[in-house]
């Protein structure tokens, strides 16, 4: 069956979380899952920004149903909490992995638990959050675990070999490695529940494209954006840019496609830009022996073991 991005089914009832909800991305997601019914958890580091987001939901989507939570995804600790909290939810139908550093630094910093901090917050904490709320998930029939990924898979490959780039950090290095894990993670964790038989949680990767602020519609304390950088990003709509709000359409997809089945991958049409639809995933993305050793190192460096 088709799928249109404007015309989402219901989804009353159900409860979402989105991790960096207060801006970009996380925020459309969080919206467009809001307008179909759904209770959306913002999950987001920033108290005052968290309350932005939930304010411009609220004044967008009439009769929106959303809530807020304070998540720093770089900080296991704030990880672990946020998790005890999402387990005390009477059901958890979605649980989208947003939250990143996508403008990366030039220079290597390090989280508080001394892991390299793009990794830390785009790929580690995410794999801690799923873990901590994977009782959720499975007392909760159909529920999904979205991971966000990216088109930077196709033009930079890695074996995540060297996770922490103590003596060889790139930034754009550091931040395809981190997508890549999340890609791996995503398909790895959709084959280990089906060999755990945990219910009916099904683990999906979506990817948003190219997708920049300036082609995304003004939200007041959201996406405020200069007459100048709206010119320099319109320039880059001829080159397959969109607007943010598009690149979520994956995402939402993913998350609530009542055809989606674990293990798809969902991007825009034509990589870059467009309607979303199901894709083919990197040869790395989708290989066992990466992802066996993601995971051995992903549980040593949370402390506890994910299944």
């Amino acid at each position: 069956m088709s799928w249109n991005p404007r015309a989402l089914p219901s989804q009353a009832g159900k409860t979402f979380v989105v991790t960096g909800a207060n801006a970009g991305l996380g925020y459309f997601t969080s919206e467009q899952l809001a307008s179909t019914g759904a209770h959306v958890v913002l999950a987001c580091r920033n108290e005052t920004r968290a309350q932005a987001a939930l304010a411009a939901i609220r004044s967008r989507v009439p009769g929106a149903s959303v809530s807020r939570m304070l998540l720093d995804v770089s900080d296991l600790v704030s990880v672990r909490t946020a998790a005890e909290s999402l387990r005390a939810l009477p059901r958890l139908d979605g649980l989208i992995l947003n939250a990143g550093i996508v403008h990366p630094s030039a220079d290597r910093l390090v989280s508080l638990d001394g892991n390299e901090l793009i990794f830390a917050t785009n790929f580690l904490g995410h794999f801690a959050l799923a873990a901590g709320t994977l009782s959720a998930l499975r007392r909760t029939p159909g529920s999904r675990v979205v991971s966000l990924g990216s088109m930077i898979s196709r033009l930079m490959d890695s074996s995540l070999d060297d996770l922490q780039l103590a003596t060889t950090y790139n930034g754009w290095k550091a931040y395809a490695q981190s997508k890549i894990a999340m890609q791996v993670f995503g398909f790895e964790l959709d084959r280990r529940l089906r060999a755990a038989g945990a219910g009916t949680v099904q683990s999906l990767v979506a990817h948003p494209g190219y997708s920049i602020s300036g082609l995304t519609p003004t939200v007041p304390g959201i996406n405020e954006i200069t007459p100048a950088k709206r010119v320099i990003d319109g320039v880059q709509r001829l080159v397959g840019a969109q607007g943010k709000q598009q690149g979520a359409w994956s995402t939402v997809r993913a998350a609530i496609d009542p055809d989606a089945h674990g293990g798809d991958y969902f991007g825009p049409r034509f990589l870059t830009r467009g309607a979303p639809t199901r894709q083919p995933a990197t040869r790395t993305s989708r290989d066992r022996g990466v992802a066996a050793k993601l995971w051995e190192r992903a549980e040593t460096l949370i402390e506890e073991p994910f299944l």
